[in-house]
């Protein structure tokens, strides 16, 4: 497993302006005429024949992996008589059926749907809203031919959908004689309206990785009660928000993965995180129980104290075991009917997540099964374990209930601080293929192919993430349902989301199973679809959205999430053109801007090297280090430039702690909204959290926050004398005076 990045140059300067129609797939770049038949096969399917890559280079895709990646698509194309039947089929898709599979649609916006019906036949149109409402659209001319779909000769008629239809998610209905057919008809924000939130006023929070910080009370790594500490310390610092690492499930007994953004589910959360002792059930315990849960809290403290790598699987394991103690604990009618509620609430998703946890208990990733009889929660066998397995499931439904309630309190402890919007979760680009989701979502995930980013400055190598991809035609065909419920529960008790790879909503990079990196090409989604759910979901739940819209990206894109409400993100050392680094005063308003990422070394790391240093140790490189060295020198120095220039740091400083701070100075000297503060700058911490492109050759995501001088816990933020001088640096270039 390679972990994922999107470092790359963001300005993207050498890239054409005239890229064609937003969305469009990449034309065949003078490809011999040949395979012309196989290109429009895959242009027709949002298939790129050809792409533009960080360097601009336009280069073209090759044939075998168009034919991979429109297998993946369940699109034959070997051969010329496969590809036209092909075409053939994708140019009657839409006659073939009477409504489309669902309709996502802007508020206030007149919308026109088709409707296919026997050619001279009547057809009744109707929109059942979400609050009970009737609505009835109103039939507009159309004079398009008939077309002969299966010996029948078949119409269309077209209907104007109101524009003065409520936000949520409707139904739309055909009756053709007799004939009934139904939609998702989805009405959207046309800007996410949540942002208001902010009231105008810029405002900054701490960005974290939660696993990494840890208290005097953390079982070895840092929980939702840590969350919610931590949160009570910068706000009443005048922190706005805190954004946290992906905190999804990954498996449900150790071992389990490190990596946050290689989840088993995107929907539910890690029970690594729970504390404890803020369970109900725990002040219940009879004194053995009690006993044995202090036991295994304490073979754990040593661990909070010590700045070796984190151990997930100890602290799993020693949760697990206490957890088990307290499921055991008879709850109480109102807890019984609180967990009933939250059951039914979640319905089949979360049931069929637990028979995965369940049946992952008993069955190893590599056992026949999961391919043959448990191959889905509908087979046979499946249905035959769910009694078997009762216990189990409900084990697995009562974590996921637990793990709610304690994010409910880290929300709520952020917002009695004074944080205007409060944690701020994170969404990952995917999961990984032996996982929940996989298993449960398997109809509407891509099979054969993997998602990842060609090669790049950072790195040459591309990257293969090992996540199977949405299927974008069946994702739409079951009307993004998964994808909304996935969205509902990491907004459930969120201020805020960042979604990892933004960029991924308008097109991913596709990689045919057995190719690198290099050999894929980008497969594009609705996009309109994708975003207007995302700023529906997120309008509902009072959430705002920041887009992690770094790469390389058509430039129409962030325009276009601009115009949709969703911040984007800038990183002080990707803000450059080709004239050198972009003045923060250039920088967007709608956006969070912060001077370093959890990809790169903390601040102190990154000015000393160590990000060229590291990558060279692992043979990442494909030029001499000295070239390297130089050129992150020259980078470097074009930014510091400009910070001395503005009067913010001195020609002699030589202080680290200075520059640091000066350089976060620097940043809110931009009017973006947000600002971001990494934790591990407060604090000084140099190691870095995760090299993109490897996996066991570097350990990610397992540093534990420490500086210099030794570990760092919650307990000692509020009288550390770094992290309250940087974040009154902030504090007070953010808002002079206050």
């Amino acid at each position: 497993m390679a972990d994922q990045t999107h470092l790359e140059n963001t300005a993207n300067p050498a890239q054409p302006e005239n890229t064609g129609t937003p969305g469009s797939p990449g034309h065949a770049g003078g490809t011999d005429t040949a395979d012309a038949l196989l290109r429009e096969l895959a242009a027709a399917h949002g298939v790129d024949t050809s792409y533009w890559g960080w360097d601009g280079v336009e280069r073209s895709v090759a044939a075998g992996t168009l034919r991979d990646v429109l297998a993946a698509l369940g699109v034959p194309a070997d051969g010329a008589e496969e590809q036209q039947r092909s075409l053939a089929e994708t140019r009657l898709a839409p006659w073939r059926r009477i409504l489309p599979p669902v309709l996502v649609v802007r508020e206030g916006r007149e919308t026109h749907v088709d409707v296919h019906v026997p050619h001279g036949s009547g057809v009744r149109v109707w929109i059942d809203a979400e609050d009970g409402s009737r609505h009835e659209p109103t039939q507009r001319e159309n004079w398009d031919a008939p077309v002969g779909v299966d010996g029948v000769l078949t119409g269309r008629a077209t209907f104007t959908i109101p524009g003065d239809l409520g936000l949520g998610w409707h139904t739309l209905n055909a009756d053709a004689e007799g004939t009934l057919a139904q939609c998702p008809l989805v009405v959207t924000p046309g800007q996410l309206r949540a942002s208001a939130v902010l009231g105008g006023r810029r405002t900054w929070g701490l960005t974290a990785q939660l696993y990494s910080v840890r208290s005097s009370r953390s079982w070895g790594i840092g929980d939702f009660a840590d969350l919610g500490d931590l949160a009570a310390v910068a706000g009443e610092q005048g922190a706005g928000f805190v954004l946290v690492n992906p905190l999804h499930a990954a498996e449900p007994a150790p071992p389990v993965e490190d990596s946050p953004y290689l989840p088993a589910t995107r929907r539910f959360f890690h029970p690594l995180y729970l504390r404890v002792e803020e369970i109900p059930e725990y002040g219940y315990l009879d004194a053995a129980g009690r006993a044995e849960v202090a036991r295994l809290a304490e073979g754990l403290q040593a661990a909070n104290r010590s700045r070796d790598l984190l151990d997930r699987n100890a602290s799993y394991a020693a949760k697990l075991t206490a957890l088990e103690l307290l499921f055991a604990v008879r709850r109480g009618p109102a807890r019984t009917r609180q967990f009933a509620d939250f059951c039914a609430e979640q319905g089949q998703g979360l049931e069929d997540f637990a028979l995965w946890c369940a049946l992952a208990e008993e069955l190893p990733p590599s056992a026949p099964e999961w391919t043959g009889a448990a191959s889905s929660p509908a087979s046979p066998y499946c249905v035959a374990q769910r009694p078997r397995l009762a216990a189990r499931i409900e084990f697995h439904c009562w974590l996921q209930w637990l793990c709610d309630q304690q994010l409910e309190a880290a929300q709520r402890s952020a917002r009695e601080a004074g944080m205007g919007i409060g944690v701020v979760h994170d969404l990952a680009v995917g999961v990984k293929p032996g996982g929940a989701d996989a298993w449960t979502l398997s109809g509407v995930l891509a099979r054969g192919v993997s998602v990842g980013a060609p090669p790049d400055m950072f790195n040459q190598l591309g990257q293969n993430w090992s996540q199977p991809p949405w299927h974008p035609g069946r994702l739409a065909e079951s009307g993004y349902a998964a994808y909304r419920d996935m969205l509902r529960t990491v907004l459930r008790h969120a201020g805020g989301i960042r979604v990892d790879h933004i960029l991924g909503l308008f097109r991913l990079w596709w990689i045919p199973e057995g190719a690198g990196p290099e050999g894929g090409t980008y497969v594009h989604y609705d996009y309109e679809a994708l975003i207007g759910i995302l700023a529906l979901e997120a309008q509902r739940a009072g959430a705002l959205v920041i887009g992690e819209d770094l790469g390389v990206f058509e430039p129409w894109v962030r325009g276009y999430l601009t115009e949709r409400g969703i911040f984007g993100t800038s990183i002080l050392w990707f803000e450059h053109d080709a004239g050198g680094p972009i003045p923060p005063e250039h920088y967007r308003q709608q956006c969070l801007t912060s001077v370093n990422t959890h990809d790169l070394p903390p601040t102190a790391g990154y000015l000393a090297g160590e990000h060229v240093t590291l990558r060279e140790s692992l043979g990442l490189l494909r030029r001499p280090i000295d070239e390297e060295r130089a050129e992150a020198a020259a980078e470097q120095e074009a930014v510091l430039a400009q910070v001395r220039a503005r009067g913010l740091l001195t020609d002699t400083a030589t202080d680290v702690r200075t520059t640091v701070e000066a350089l976060y100075a620097y940043t809110a000297l931009a009017p973006s909204a947000l600002l971001g503060v990494a934790l591990v700058d407060a604090v000084g911490e140099t190691r870095t959290q995760n090299q993109p492109g490897t996996s066991t050759q570097y350990p990610n995501w397992r540093i534990p926050l420490a500086a210099p001088e030794g570990v760092v816990l919650i307990d000692d933020l509020p009288g550390h004398e770094r992290f309250l001088s940087l974040l009154g640096t902030v504090r007070t270039a953010l808002h002079p005076g206050t």
